[in-house]
């Protein structure tokens, strides 16, 4: 819930503050959601051109959620005066706009709109009036009635994910426990999180300071210095107040993505914990801090969790992986290896920083680079190069006795770089939901395509036991079969190593038959049913 900002009234008059908050809150599904057919209508009143108006849309809504909120409806709102007052309609221009100065946008019809609607509210009103925000889609999750959920009832596209996921794909993973093989079956709160950044490394490469240089103050907990000082995963996000919560509480809130994370244990959730504070970029985007990857003798000693299952399970929720190095911790150990292996089907969102580069000069730096490129090549199974940031990212000036002018302006342009990197995330998000749903979906239909056909392989009455025996050792051509037999991607397919290991503690006889119809319903969403979703709420004026 917002109050009207004291901003939002001196620049525009109350009539029209009384539109948006009338809007926000009436519009045809009552959700406080501006979508495509109440925007065309309430924008047509502009006299803006369709093209115009595309542009507005774009901007207003650069997250793509295919709907305007308050805040975004306020943003459109600015573009439109700005257009109607002869200026470009561009992000720049918005940026740099004199709001004080800038002429309430004229819509033509609306004071006649009001009136009808009995919305003509004294300004005394508008102070205790609220635009209310809050998705009812959360409640989908909770329903236990098995009914189908109203088209109407989706005003966005991550609401239509959650019926999609509802409806279609949650069924067939329960049918095949797709929960116990690869992910925990997935919560509302899964849909609706921010976007998420992970930092891995070794220690003391710089992970924790990494996150107080972007935030520009520490935040809750944290503790810097040259030894293994983070000593669990610690995620930094946004909060009323300054506090730290305990693993086990964070892991039961029904509101926060977590609780897929209880599955590792109370030996892991007393490693973990949440960092709250009241932040600007933590409203936008949350960091999860790791411990140091060991190295050397330190990597003999086994943690009481599964490590490399937890970064694997963060990976997949996160947005973006940074590897962070330094100059002189350029060798991967046992453990980092085995991480980095975690992050299979991660490569598009993993990235690589050098950092704290200004501790060596320019000739030393070119060959810690190669060195670094090298190591990699072994590690990452891809033939492409991956992007390695290069500077050294934190609060103090660069030493340019050691990096030099040339030096400095490399550090200062990779810095730019990292940085216009990690501002588009937030504007990627509900991409990159779609994509990390669709890439869901496939995975769960070839786990249940592999599940029917050992189920199918065993036999009626005898010798169960080692037919089940054989067909574990003979994984690898199970899973050949299926790909053949089913035409299906070899990219969708698990790690022969790790399903084994997973299928050994199973009795294959009580698995279920493959149900086609629950195949089909998940191929009819990712051939119809997405498309659709983003058609529906694509810029109303494309």
């Amino acid at each position: 819930i917002e109050l009207v900002p004291p901003s939002i009234c001196g620049w525009i008059s109350l009539t029209l503050v009384r539109s948006m908050l009338l809007l926000c809150v009436r519009t045809a599904d009552a959700d406080g959601r501006l979508t495509g057919k109440d925007a065309l209508k309430f924008f047509a009143m502009s006299k803006l051109s369709r093209e115009d108006l595309k542009q507005v849309w774009a901007i207003a809504d650069s997250k793509r959620q295919g709907y305007l909120g308050f805040t975004e409806f306020m943003t459109a709102m600015q573009l439109v005066s700005l257009a109607q007052a002869g200026q470009d309609i561009s992000q720049d221009t918005l940026a740099h706009a004199d709001l004080g100065t800038l002429q309430p946008p004229t819509m033509e019809g609306l004071e006649k709109k009001l009136k009808k609607s009995g919305a003509h509210k004294s300004s005394s009103d508008l102070t205790a009036y609220h635009p209310v925000q809050t998705s009812m889609s959360a409640n989908w999750f909770n329903s236990k009635s098995g009914k189908k959920i109203a088209m109407k009832s989706v005003t966005s596209i991550i609401d239509g994910l959650k019926k999609a996921y509802i409806e279609k794909l949650r069924p067939l993973e329960k049918t095949y426990q797709y929960n116990d093989f690869v992910s925990p079956l997935l919560t509302s709160s899964d849909f609706d999180a921010k976007p998420m950044i992970m930092l891995l490394g070794q220690y003391s490469t710089g992970k924790t300071t990494f996150i107080k240089h972007l935030l520009k103050s520490s935040y809750p907990g944290s503790h810097i210095g040259p030894e293994p000082t983070t000593d669990r995963f610690v995620v930094v996000t946004t909060g009323p107040d300054e506090r730290c919560i305990p693993g086990n509480t964070i892991a039961v809130q029904a509101d926060m993505p977590y609780s897929g994370l209880s599955a590792f244990g109370t030996a892991f959730l007393s490693k973990f914990e949440c960092s709250q504070m009241p932040h600007p970029l933590l409203d936008h985007i949350s960091f999860v801090d790791t411990p140091g990857v060991l190295s050397g003798e330190k990597q003999r000693t086994q943690r009481s969790y599964d490590f490399t299952g937890v970064t694997s399970w963060f990976a997949a929720k996160s947005d973006l992986i940074l590897l962070l190095f330094d100059p002189h911790k350029l060798d991967i150990s046992d453990e980092f290896k085995r991480v980095i292996g975690s992050l299979r089907g991660h490569d598009d969102k993993i990235r690589i920083v050098l950092n704290k580069a200004d501790q060596v000069d320019a000739q030393q730096l070119m060959r810690v680079y190669g060195a670094l490129l090298w190591s990699l090549g072994k590690v990452l199974n891809t033939p492409e190069v991956m992007r390695v940031y290069i500077g050294s990212f934190n609060d103090k000036p660069i030493r340019e006795t050691a990096a030099g002018p040339l030096g400095s302006e490399l550090f200062v342009r990779e810095q730019e770089d990292l940085l216009s990197d990690l501002n588009d995330i937030p504007k990627k998000a509900c991409d990159r939901r779609i994509n990390e749903f669709v890439k869901r979906a496939r995975s769960a239909k070839v786990h249940a395509h592999i599940v029917g056909h050992l189920k199918n392989q065993m036999p009626a009455l005898m010798g169960k036991a080692k037919a089940q025996q054989k067909l574990l050792e003979t994984l690898d051509e199970q899973f050949a079969k299926v790909q053949k037999e089913m035409h299906l991607p070899p990219g969708d397919f698990p790690s022969v190593d790790e399903y084994r290991d997973t299928l050994s503690a199973y009795n294959f006889d009580r698995f279920e038959r493959l149900h086609t119809k629950m195949v089909k319903d998940v191929d009819d969403m990712l051939a119809y049913d997405i498309p659709d979703l983003l058609k529906q709420f694509r810029n109303p004026y494309e």
